[in-house]
């Protein structure tokens, strides 16, 4: 009898050993408490360090965005600036270059008011016809002087690049077929440049 006892009060506190007491729980609650406490933690942490790299990048681009917006506008406005300045420089180059002819032509003018003075009161045909000729001949030099010169035209095979056919006539020769026979007008080249084409008529 005395033996059972001692057996069954081993295994009583063999099961009081095993089965964990309010303090046993305590103390386990207290040590895993810290654990969630120090994850928590740490993910906040990550989260609070990952929100101010996010300011910094968005900051970044703004400001990349903004140096590019600069750089776009000061482009922009050297570009507007070059147009404008174009402009008026063709406008001053076409605008010398229209008084220049006009200063070369004045002689030319002062002439014709000479002669048209002189014929009020001279007789002399002959000297009136010389004086028109050497006027054409000064204004026909200004002229050529600025790169203009006529185009040949009479005697030549018919050619669209310079000549604008008005009519057609029969040719007076057999040489003379597809040629021009005639010029009712003629055209000039500036610098090698057709300004006007000759107006001719063609045999056929």
């Amino acid at each position: 009898m005395a033996k059972n006892l001692t057996s069954r009060v081993r295994k009583l506190f063999r099961n009081m050993n095993n089965e964990p007491t309010k303090d046993t729980l305590d103390e386990q609650e207290n040590t895993t408490q810290p654990e969630v406490s120090e994850a928590t933690e740490n993910t906040e942490n990550a989260e609070a360090t990952e929100a101010p790299a996010q300011e910094n990048e968005a900051e970044k681009w703004q400001k990349e965005a903004a140096e590019w917006k600069d750089k776009y506008m000061r482009l922009y406005a050297e570009f507007d600036n070059f147009r404008k300045r174009s402009i008026k420089e063709k406008s001053d180059i076409l605008a010398t270059a229209a008084a220049g002819i006009v200063k070369d032509l004045l002689p030319v003018m002062d002439d014709f008011d000479r002669a048209v003075k002189a014929n009020e009161t001279t007789e002399d045909i002959q000297a009136v016809k010389e004086g028109f000729v050497l006027i054409q001949q000064k204004f026909n030099s200004a002229l050529t002087a600025k790169g203009l010169k006529p185009i040949n035209a009479i005697g030549q095979v018919f050619d669209t690049d310079y000549h604008e056919a008005i009519t057609q006539i029969p040719a007076p020769s057999e040489d003379m077929k597809g040629k021009v026979v005639d010029e009712l007008e003629k055209g000039y080249l500036l610098n090698d440049k057709v300004v006007r084409f000759s107006k001719v008529v063609i045999g056929q």
